[in-house]
C-alpha cells in the first residue's frame, strides 16, 4: 500500500481549489427579468431592450452582470469569457448577425439588442424592427 506524501496531498488541494475557483467563474443565466434601456419596450414586442455590456456576445445570451468588453477595430463586443473574448478577435463572422425583421446584417457592436424571455438575444438594425419583433417572425 502506498502512503500518501506531502507533495501527493498538496497537489490534490491545489486540483480541487483549481476546479472550485473554475466553477465559480463560469457565467450563470439570468434568473431575472434582463436589464432594460431607459427606451420603453413595447407591448407588442417579444423581447425587452438590453445593453450590450450585460451580453455575451459569442452565446448570444443575456446575462445579469457586465461582461468582457473587447476592444476590435475601435468598436466594443463582449464576451463572457476569456474563450468567448478569443473567438470575437480571431472570427470576424462572430461580430455580425442577421437582423430577424430585416434579413439585413447587422453588427453586433452597433445593433440594437433585444433580449427574450428565456435570455435568448437578436439583434436589430433599429429600434423599429425590435419593436416589430413577434412570435411568428421568431427564427
Amino acid at each position: 500500500m502506498r502512503k500518501n506524501t506531502l507533495a501527493d496531498i498538496s497537489i490534490s488541494v491545489v486540483s480541487i481549489l483549481l476546479v472550485i475557483t473554475a466553477l465559480t467563474h463560469i457565467p450563470q443565466v439570468s434568473a431575472e427579468k434582463p436589464n432594460k434601456s431607459s427606451s420603453e419596450n413595447q407591448t407588442n414586442s417579444v423581447v425587452s431592450p438590453v445593453e450590450p455590456q450585460y451580453v455575451c456576445m459569442i452565446n448570444n445570451q443575456s446575462y445579469d452582470k457586465e461582461q468582457i468588453a473587447i476592444e476590435i477595430e475601435g468598436k466594443t463586443y463582449y464576451g463572457c469569457c476569456p474563450m468567448c473574448e478569443g473567438q470575437l478577435r480571431a472570427d470576424p463572422s462572430s461580430r455580425s448577425a442577421i437582423d430577424p425583421v430585416s434579413g439585413s446584417k447587422v453588427d453586433k457592436a452597433t445593433s440594437v439588442i433585444g433580449s427574450a424571455p428565456d435570455g435568448k438575444v437578436y439583434y436589430f438594425e433599429n429600434q423599429e424592427n425590435m419593436s416589430q419583433f413577434k412570435d411568428d417572425k421568431k427564427p
